[in-house]
């Protein structure tokens, strides 16, 4: 008890618990960073687990890809159910998201761009369609999975059920799921999916599924090399020609 006391007046136990909250901060700081895209990747997960147990769904898929710069895609999810083919793009961006289907980029916040997440899911899904070569590819519904840190600016067209283009927040991915499943059901001409196509698709695509870490790896420095080279150029030349639209340097805007 007298340690204790000459502790508090001398500012020992002040100092060692200023210290351990720092350690704290600088701890969590660099774990959360690295989390991010798995807890992200959870919450999804966890979604298409309350889905219809007949359908059959991956995550983290890595497949050959020739048309992409790093001769590969990896897709977040795929949901194989018998009325369309779900094809998944999850996003961790925190802010408002500005875009429009049309549109090559979108940004965040008004100031960072990014790809138009359609577009990108749109490479994925001929992917996927190049290797289950009988799907009609008006069987595939895109979505872009953002977390609640977000907020949409983007054509209301894409939050209707009856697109086949939507963006949606995390947590409401299995209800959208569901919704479009409904719409889809009542569509003339549908194209349809038995138990065992499911099962024959899912078994396919998963068997194409890249594991090897060291492949993996590569892909992700690939596409990193990729982002640097756009980013740098993007410095570079951030205007078009209004007639041939190619990118042009600031000195020819002016």
């Amino acid at each position: 008890m007298f340690s204790k006391l000459i502790g508090i007046f001398t500012g020992k136990n002040n100092v060692k618990n200023t210290q351990e909250k720092k350690v704290s901060r600088e701890t969590k700081n660099k774990i959360q960073p690295t989390r991010i895209g798995e807890l992200g990747e959870y919450k999804i997960n966890i979604q298409l687990d309350q889905l219809n147990k007949k359908y059959k769904y991956i995550s983290d898929l890595l497949i050959g890809n020739p048309k992409s710069k790093s001769g590969y895609s990896q897709i977040d999810h795929v949901v194989f159910t018998h009325l369309g083919i779900f094809v998944i793009e999850t996003k961790n961006y925190q802010g408002t998201i500005y875009g429009d289907r049309k549109r090559s980029t979108w940004n965040v916040n008004g100031k960072f761009k990014m790809m138009n997440p359609f577009h990108q899911n749109f490479g994925h899904i001929k992917a996927i369609n190049a290797l289950l070569d009988n799907v009609d590819l008006s069987s595939y519904i895109s979505i872009v999975s953002f977390s609640r840190r977000c907020i949409f600016k983007v054509n209301e067209e894409l939050r209707k059920i009856h697109s086949n283009d939507l963006i949606v927040y995390d947590t409401e991915l299995t209800d959208y799921i569901n919704r479009k499943l409904n719409v889809l059901k009542l569509q003339p001409q549908l194209n349809s999916f038995t138990d065992e196509e499911i099962l024959m698709m899912f078994n396919k695509l998963n068997g194409k599924n890249i594991l090897d870490p060291e492949i993996r790896q590569k892909h992700i420095e690939l596409i990193n090399e990729v982002k640097s080279e756009e980013s740098n150029e993007s410095k570079i030349y951030s205007a078009t020609c209004a007639t041939c639209g190619k990118k042009v340097s600031e000195k020819v805007k002016d």
